[in-house]
């Protein structure tokens, strides 16, 4: 049984709404059931990988000889107001093409916008991305006016409140935020800097998944907790059900007294799932005297938990110029399930906005990344094994550390166009592969 709305959820939804007034349309700027389209986007990426030191290889690994790639997606983003301070989100996307060496080979992959491939054999046609049922409940009466945007309804949103979503959606779209590094479509490509590379977060391989998320907002900090599908197998596209079987929660504490302030946020979470352990895939294959199969070790009821710290500094220019920073750790004892190799992640970068060379809309930002593994997954490497994105069949190890850096130029109200550079020293968690270089174009419209 496929899971769209959480029964737990829809308890909680069903209690609040009968506890709240009849909100009138104007309250929000929008008319009942009048549905809106609040935005549409195409992003188009042109990265190429330079050849590289390879001794050994994996179909796993990054390719030796180089690789030329390009992505697009498209997206368009609608919302309905509803009564009882309802509201309704659609979201539909498409993918085409792909990312440099297959989108594997690294932790820390290239280009984000790939995510959205999902599996080969899902096909490249239309699909949806997000069906959202979000409720407020008003504590207070102070509100503030918010602008359309992507899954935001344009109106007054109350600054002190209760607030539920349910459905399909991403995890990411309410946790470890950041001003700074959380849009590959926009901001950083690389995966492991628009999000915490060691939050393996649920979600299918377009990382979307089913859940609901629960929030209470104050003035100066927000609590919020998820619990979401797990997939039935590492980067699959399958959901698994029940919750009481496999799950994942979070939950984070954000601290922002200002909103235009710095703003620091903690999250912890656990996963709950059919996966396999390390250290078990080892003891079967050096029983057989076969290369290990995390696969072949997979159980229900096996356990991953957690930590990760976000902040954002604003410095001046309202904010366009400042510096973010990321911190995470989770446990390594169980296999990379949902988002990416690692249980390990460091980042920290700047952007610089281009009002200080008379180019108000532009934007300069650097940021370097370090991200690893624990000992049981290094063990299982380096005895031949492989994840879904990493795996030489062999391994030395050493941290991933990647740079990234892209200037954007917005060339008017719609379009912007982001010269990208990565560089990457010990691909794979492997000091014997490159280092890597990767050249990338970025065009983006909005409306």
């Amino acid at each position: 049984m496929k899971l769209e709305l959480p029964h737990l959820a829809i308890a909680s939804l069903c209690v609040l709404g009968m506890t709240s007034a009849f909100a009138q349309a104007t309250d929000s700027g929008a008319e009942f059931f009048v549905p809106q389209l609040l935005g549409a986007q195409y992003t188009f990426i042109d990265q190429h990988q330079d050849a590289l030191r390879s001794p050994y290889s994996s179909p796993l690994s990054l390719r030796a000889n180089g690789d030329t790639a390009r992505s697009h997606t498209f997206g368009a983003y609608f919302g309905v107001q509803l009564p009882w301070h309802l509201q309704f989100y659609l979201d539909a996307e498409m993918f085409k093409g792909a990312g440099v060496s297959n989108a594997t080979g690294m932790a820390g992959l290239t280009n984000g916008d790939v995510i959205r491939s999902g599996t080969v054999d899902l096909g490249k046609r239309p699909y949806v991305a997000r069906r959202v049922l979000r409720y407020t409940l008003p504590l207070s009466e102070e509100t503030t006016a918010v602008d359309a945007a992507q899954d935001q309804l344009p109106g007054l949103e109350y600054g002190n409140r209760i607030e539920v979503k349910v459905g399909k959606f991403a995890a990411s779209d309410d946790f470890d935020k950041n001003r700074y590094a959380n849009s590959t479509r926009t901001q950083f490509m690389n995966w492991a800097l628009f999000n915490n590379a060691a939050w393996d977060f649920a979600a299918d391989t377009r990382g979307y998944t089913n859940g609901a998320m629960l929030a209470l907002v104050q003035p100066a900090w927000t609590l919020r907790y998820g619990i979401f599908q797990m997939p039935r197998e590492a980067n699959g596209q399958a959901l698994e059900w029940p919750l009481a079987r496999a799950r994942g929660e979070q939950v984070e504490l954000t601290w922002q007294p200002d909103k235009t302030g710095y703003a620091i946020r903690l999250l912890a979470y656990r996963n709950i799932a059919r996966m396999g352990v390390y250290r078990d895939a080892l003891a079967a294959a050096q029983a057989t005297g076969e290369a290990p199969d995390i696969r072949a070790d997979d159980r229900d009821g096996r356990r991953k938990y957690g930590y990760a710290l976000n902040a954002e500094l604003p410095l001046t220019d309202d904010g366009e110029t400042g510096l973010f920073a990321r911190l995470g750790w989770s446990d390594g004892r169980t296999e990379s399930f949902a988002f990416t190799e690692a249980e390990r992640s460091m980042s920290l970068g700047a952007q610089l906005s281009g009002t200080h060379w008379g180019r108000n809309g532009d934007r300069f930002a650097i940021a370097i990344v370090a991200t690893g593994i624990a000992h049981d997954h290094r063990d299982y490497l380096a005895a031949g094994g492989s994840g879904f994105l990493v795996g030489d069949g062999r391994l030395d190890y050493a941290r991933e550390r990647i740079v990234e850096v892209y200037y954007s130029l917005k060339a008017n109200k719609y379009i912007s166009l982001s010269p990208d550079f990565q560089y990457a020293w010990n691909p794979g968690y492997n000091k014997d592969r490159g280092p890597a270089k990767f050249f990338g174009l970025r065009a983006h419209v909005e409306m």
